[in-house]
């Protein structure tokens, strides 16, 4: 995976407090940073995520998540966040995403966050509503402003 898998970044600035006793990004907040630019990423689309859990009582739970760790991250690096989406199942989306150091193409890390569609009166799973199979697959294939 490189850069170039890309076309969604979130940028971040490693902070004193995310870094352990090996001065290095705490294992832990590699999925704080998935899951906030996995966040930005639906905001970058234009959708509204908390509106329509709203609208509709149907949410997203997470079910898997994986990190592998490459390459160590330090204090004060500045770090960009790719997401995409890797697959769409009848009731699942799967993110691949990459930590990438500020103009470096390789990664420092990759990651897959699993969700399911769930609604939340019955906590069955919901398919994926088309609109959002379409928002999602056009996000690799055209500009999103």
């Amino acid at each position: 995976m490189t850069r170039t898998d890309f076309r969604f970044f979130f940028p971040f600035r490693v902070r004193y407090s995310e870094i352990d006793g090996q001065n290095v990004v705490f294992n832990a907040h590699y999925l704080t940073y998935f899951d906030t630019s996995i966040t930005e990423f639906f905001r970058w689309l234009g959708y509204d995520y908390a509106a329509e859990v709203k609208a509709t009582g149907v949410d997203f739970h997470t079910v898997r998540s994986l990190v592998e760790y490459k390459a160590p991250i330090h204090f004060d690096e500045e770090i960009d966040v790719g997401v995409r989406v890797g697959a769409i199942g009848n009731s699942s989306l799967r993110f691949e995403l990459a930590i990438f150091a500020r103009g470096e193409d390789a990664p420092r890390a990759t990651g897959e966050i699993v969700w399911v569609y769930t609604d939340q009166r019955t906590h069955k799973t919901v398919r994926v509503p088309d609109a959002m199979r379409d928002m999602l697959g056009a996000a690799d294939r055209e500009p999103v402003d």
